[in-house]
């Protein structure tokens, strides 16, 4: 099919090196500000509501991330399914397969809403949550859960945007949702004039609006400046959810899903073996998760950056590229990464104060626990690289086993080995032992190369789609390649 008026950035000619890094850029830039809805609600929390409360949200947390998940494997089927269908200069296959995941993830976000606020309690209670963190745990988690379907659908948008090249629009929208988040967050907590102080409740309700004030305005900005995932008219019928397009988002979706289940169930079990450490221990944890959350960033926002090039270039049939978009990848990975973690072990002090407040006896666990486990993110990093490049080509079965594998046999393994001998270190001690076996066995499917042969399998009917193009007269209807 013949490409016409594009606007996203096509990621399948000239340099790749500075293609990637200008295209991963932003995308990390936007993970790590989504990372600071987090922090800005631990860091007014630990201040203004104490330790008791930032055990309470790091508890939530992990359960969010576990409902973030269910959406994730069907947002980067959909990522790839754009960029393939872009990098061959199929507009309307595009639409089809964005339409599609938009209308399931907005009915997936209102399950996910519904049985969450039953749910949480019982979520609660399989954390092993401290008695004194439950109450405030459970109406941060419920507030955020109302909030769960606009959450969910801006995450969907956003990924289907950069399937297209486009890294800028997500950046601009999770600017606004921090931005939104800052102001709320302590008007809401503490209270401010005739508002009155919500408490917990409060930094929950400003997460809430900071994500459905985004994912409006997300919304208008793809209309007005007619960008070219806009569905208009007839293509509207496409957020009903296709047979053909949901076949395979399930089939790549949900593989790809469960390697985010797989990791969200790993730190809940992880998040209940540190409970049973005590108090002090899970307030400590939960703040050095704050900061490692920042030390994957670069691996998300690599790997997915990895992943829609490859994915572009795939559907082009430029394999001669691949290879090189891997090598850039894995560089750039071990650039930032190595320099946050430096960073991070050189002023740990400064940091963890920050959600820990004057509590040295917190913050000299927490110190100990970034020590032994923050560089092993360096070899994470290196496994989303491989896995984002095979995903690419559609292989998601592999990278999930080698999850399972290393993040159940290999990581608790470890700790419950290691633990009559070596006490709580085996805990942290058990994220390299895991990072380490991904990467090594990522590296061997990698370079055994039988990735390279599988299909992303996207049903395309050639006659259905030209009818399509001809029936759309508007010139943004139409693609052309970009440079």
């Amino acid at each position: 099919m013949v490409a016409r008026e594009w606007r996203g950035r096509d990621l399948t000619q000239g340099p790749i090196a500075s293609a990637l890094l200008l295209f991963a850029i932003p995308t990390l830039a936007s993970n790590i500000l989504q990372s600071l809805n987090g922090s800005i609600n631990a860091i007014w929390v630990g201040r203004f509501l104490g330790a008791q409360a930032l055990a309470a949200t790091a508890n939530a947390n992990i359960t969010m991330f576990l409902m973030f998940s269910v959406v994730f494997g069907f947002g980067m089927a959909s990522t790839v399914m754009i960029a393939q269908a872009v990098g061959r200069g199929d507009l309307d296959a595009a639409r089809r397969a964005f339409g599609s995941a938009v209308g399931f993830c907005t009915l997936l976000g209102l399950v996910v809403a519904t049985g969450g606020w039953i749910g949480a309690p019982a979520l609660l209670r399989l954390l092993a949550t401290p008695a004194e963190a439950f109450d405030l745990a459970l109406v941060y988690l419920r507030v955020i859960f109302v909030a769960m379907p606009a959450s969910l659908l801006s995450v969907m948008m956003m990924m289907g945007l950069r399937g297209t090249g486009d890294a800028r629009t997500p950046l601009i929208f999770m600017f606004v949702s921090v931005g939104v988040d800052l102001v709320l967050n302590p008007v809401l907590i503490l209270g401010l004039g005739p508002i009155p102080a919500m408490g917990i409740g409060g930094s929950a309700a400003a997460t809430a609006a900071a994500g459905v004030v985004s994912l409006i305005g997300l919304v208008l900005y793809t209309y007005a400046k007619d960008l070219p995932l806009r569905l208009r008219g007839r293509e509207l019928a496409y957020l009903r959810p296709a047979p053909d397009q949901m076949r395979v988002l399930f089939g790549k979706g949900l593989p790809m899903g469960l390697q985010m289940i797989v990791m969200s169930a790993s730190g809940l079990v992880m998040i209940g073996l540190v409970n049973r450490e005590g108090f002090l221990v899970t307030a400590a944890y939960g703040a050095a998760q704050q900061i490692w959350t920042y030390l994957q960033m670069p691996a998300m926002a690599m790997g997915a950056a990895v992943s829609a090039m490859a994915a572009q270039n795939i559907g082009a049939g430029r394999w001669d590229r691949i290879g090189r978009i891997t090598g850039y990848g894995m560089g750039y990975l071990l650039l930032i990464t190595g320099t946050m973690v430096a960073v991070i072990l050189l002023f740990h002090a400064p940091l963890l104060a920050l959600f820990l407040g004057r509590n040295e006896a917190a913050i000299a666990a927490a110190w100990h626990m970034q020590l032994l486990a923050s560089w092993s993110f360096v070899l994470f990093g290196g496994t989303m690289i491989l896995f984002g490049v095979m995903r690419a080509n559609g292989v998601v079965v592999r990278p999930l086993l080698i999850l399972v594998f290393t993040l159940f046999a290999v990581r608790l393994g470890f700790y419950h080995l290691g633990y009559p001998h070596l006490g709580a270190d085996a805990l942290w001690l058990s994220f390299p032992a895991g990072s380490a076996s991904s990467f090594l066995l990522a590296g061997l499917v990698y370079l055994q190369g039988g990735w390279r042969k599988a299909k992303l399998l996207v049903p395309v009917d050639e006659e259905e789609c030209r009818e399509s193009i001809n029936a759309e007269s508007e010139p943004a209807g139409r693609i052309v390649p970009a440079g």
